[in-house]
């Protein structure tokens, strides 16, 4: 499989532990690929639920995957200032359908006033005795999450100063927008 190029657009997929599908996004345009991650940037793109409801994205979001931590990064781009929004979820991994990975509950949101939030606990909790999450995956995501607190707190990744306006940039040179 060919990692897809600048410029061209994927759909992202999440799925629950079971295998069912959770979400899909269409329409992320990717910015960037390399052996282990992936930038892409969300704008008003369509996004579908498990039970077919439909929706737009309110602004554009700039999405990071790695295919070796257990979490990806929505930098949402908005008026009061940047937000993240951050899956724990299995590394991505990319077919012929697009992007894929496993959502896995648990969420960090960090707030443009820098507030981090553990958000879903009572979800994961409840989804991981529904599908008997193994204690390997427990252990695994307690320690990214350490790991994404570290990258949040010490500003790496898309935490570092200047991502944003690269990235989000870089987007609207490929669009045309201003």
């Amino acid at each position: 499989m060919e990692f897809p190029k600048e410029g061209e657009f994927i759909t992202i997929k999440s799925y629950k532990h079971d295998g069912s599908l959770h979400r899909t996004w269409r329409d992320t345009m990717v910015l960037k690929t390399t052996e282990n991650a992936l930038i892409g940037c969300n704008d008003h793109t369509l996004v579908i639920e498990s039970d077919g409801r439909r929706w737009k994205t309110r602004e554009p979001a700039l999405v990071y995957f790695h295919k070796h931590y257990w979490f990806n990064i929505v930098t949402m781009i908005r008026q009061k200032g940047v937000s993240y929004y951050c899956n724990m979820a299995s590394p991505y991994l990319i077919d012929e359908e697009g992007a894929k990975y496993i959502d896995y509950d648990l969420d960090v949101k960090v707030f443009p006033d820098g507030e981090k939030r553990l958000l879903d606990v009572d979800e994961y909790e409840e989804h991981g005795k529904k599908w008997d999450y193994p204690d390997e995956i427990d252990l695994i995501l307690k320690e990214h999450i350490k790991i994404l607190v570290d990258w949040i707190n010490n500003e790496k990744g898309p935490f570092s100063e200047g991502y944003v306006d690269l990235w989000y940039n870089r987007y609207k040179q490929l669009t045309g927008k201003r």
